[in-house]
């Protein structure tokens, strides 16, 4: 299945690009006669690479793959998940995002500003008729850092308006979360993805601000969580007290945990675990929504 691939930002790199020195590469960590698993990094004109249902059920998946924040897997948890959910409705948009430690301006802003921006996309381009209105945020890993992060920090302005999109609500229609990286606490955080948003030596302010847990209020959108409980890189403790502030403030939201699955799953390399139901469990979850 081929994609059609837009840029995010009008102009191609985004704004705060201009203080970035890195250069963009893709290489494929695939081993001989595996599928693609190419891998992004030095990202500065962030893209929405798109695929298309045959009949759409109004809703565009928008998501961020992971990769610590050092690296972005746009097919293991990107493209891979396109003949599924385009044969259940969906537009499938995988987007690409910058990192923290590349020299942007906007330094630990910047996944954010580009998930923020990609929202506002989407709502611009579901006005014409191009893709789902409801516009639901599903991100792996450090890529569920930057859609929780869409989910409760939505309307802080964080880049200079650009277009008419920019007038448009980034505040997703619902979250999902597959073995998301959520607090930058002790004992929680995954300590690559801390490194890489906050350095070296964080601030207790910083650990307690980037800590998504804390960020979540009544408007953060309904959310679904999933995590393997054997994920040896981010402790299922992130989606447990996600799961538990969501409780708190009145978010409907519903957490699945999985026995075994480890980590970084996607949608490959599952088959004969009880973990191969997940995509399905995603679909039931959002036919279930009242938007």
């Amino acid at each position: 299945m081929k994609a059609d691939i837009i840029t995010i930002w009008p102009h191609g790199d985004a704004p705060g690009a201009s203080d970035s020195r890195v250069s963009p590469q893709i290489v494929d960590m695939a081993k001989e006669y595996e599928p693609f698993d190419r891998a992004a990094s030095g990202v500065r004109c962030p893209e929405l690479a798109f695929w298309y249902p045959e009949t759409s059920n109004g809703v565009t998946l928008l998501v961020a793959p992971g990769g610590g924040f050092e690296r972005i897997m746009i097919d293991r948890e990107g493209s891979a998940l396109a003949m599924f959910f385009t044969s259940m409705g969906y537009t499938l948009a995988v987007m690409t995002y910058r990192f923290p430690q590349d020299g942007h301006h906007e330094a630990a802003e910047a996944p954010l500003a580009d998930a923020q921006r990609a929202v506002r996309v989407l709502r611009h381009r579901a006005a014409r008729g191009l893709n789902g209105k409801r516009i639901v945020m599903m991100g792996f890993s450090a890529g569920g850092y930057v859609a929780a992060s869409v989910g409760t920090r939505f309307d802080e302005k964080l880049y200079p308006v650009q277009d008419i999109a920019d007038s448009l609500a980034a505040r997703p229609d619902a979250l999902v979360l597959l073995y998301p990286v959520i607090s930058m606490r002790e004992g929680l955080a995954h300590a690559g993805s801390r490194q890489q948003l906050l350095g070296d030596c964080p601030t207790q302010r910083e650990i307690e601000a980037y800590s998504l847990e804390t960020r979540v209020t009544a408007q953060t959108p309904q959310t679904l969580l999933i995590h393997a409980v054997n994920d040896e890189s981010v402790p299922i403790n992130n989606s447990m007290v996600m799961f538990s502030a969501l409780r708190e403030h009145g978010v409907p939201s519903e957490l699945h945990f999985y026995e075994k699955g480890g980590h970084g799953f996607g949608i490959r390399n599952v088959a004969d675990l009880p973990l191969a139901s997940w995509p399905m469990l995603v679909n039931e979850w959002l036919r279930a929504r009242k938007w």
